[in-house]
């Protein structure tokens, strides 16, 4: 392999949106994008599974600009697919380039030198965690309060299994925000409302909640979104209108 994976005209691993939005909430999205890198062909998957949840969070990048723009907060979102490399693990960890994604092969994540694998950490990893890192830094040395909002959508049925919430929110050591706004999607009328589901947090199967949000002592929140209640824009617009009513309301409690 090149001393590169990403090529020169190639899109960028990170997006910023609404940069300099006003609001103490900052939005992050892990798997926004299911892009992958010439270099790395279709890593042997189908386009059909490539586009599944395997691949990316779908709706969620659209769900994350709407309701960027309606809490005018800056946005920053990883536009790789987690099959190249997920964003949200700590690297060398199994599930950070997965040789299997729930039952599908990844035949091109097998056998991977540590040369390899020390490419998208530098090219697709390290460029958007340095991104949320320099914002954050800004903003305290600005003296401005932050929540780091952590943006998520799940399957409606993993291995068989239907999940039945429509929303979950995830926390680890500090629950402090995520309580708070479980009791306002509560008190939402047909809302099946998940408290650390469908997954749990921790330092081992996780990194933007413990290193950007624990370890700086930030306010957090995790929040997944099943993804078939946000698939169109009509629901990424509904579930933004939602997020963007409550948010706020749960920040200003604390």
């Amino acid at each position: 392999m090149s001393k590169h994976l990403l090529a020169h005209d190639e899109i960028a691993p990170v997006t910023v949106y609404h940069e300099g939005g006003a609001s103490p909430l900052l939005l992050i999205a892990d798997h926004a994008g299911k892009l992958i890198p010439r270099a790395l062909g279709d890593l042997g998957v189908s386009e059909a599974e490539r586009a599944r949840h395997i691949g990316w969070d779908i709706g969620i990048a659209g769900v994350s600009r709407h309701l960027a723009d309606a809490l005018d907060a800056m946005l920053i979102m990883q536009n790789y697919s987690r099959l190249v490399i997920d964003c949200n693990r700590p690297p060398g960890v199994p599930t950070s380039m997965p040789v299997i994604s729930e039952l599908t092969p990844i035949p091109g994540n097998e056998n991977l030198s540590e040369a390899d694998r020390a490419l998208r950490v530098t090219e697709i990893f390290q460029p958007y965690h340095d991104r949320i890192v320099a914002e954050l830094e800004r903003r305290q040395q600005a003296g401005h309060e932050t929540a780091l909002i952590a943006m998520h959508s799940f399957t409606p049925v993993f291995k068989g299994v239907a999940r039945p919430w429509h929303v979950g929110l995830l926390y680890n050591r500090d629950d402090r925000l995520s309580q708070r706004l479980l009791a306002l999607l509560r008190q939402e009328s047909g809302l099946v409302v998940g408290d650390q589901e469908p997954y749990l947090v921790s330092d081992a199967s996780d990194y933007a909640v413990p290193v950007h949000g624990e370890q700086r002592g930030l306010h957090h929140t995790a929040i997944e979104i099943r993804q078939d209640l946000i698939a169109d824009e009509a629901g990424q617009k509904q579930w933004a209108a939602l997020l963007a009513r409550l948010l706020p309301q749960a920040y200003a409690a604390l």
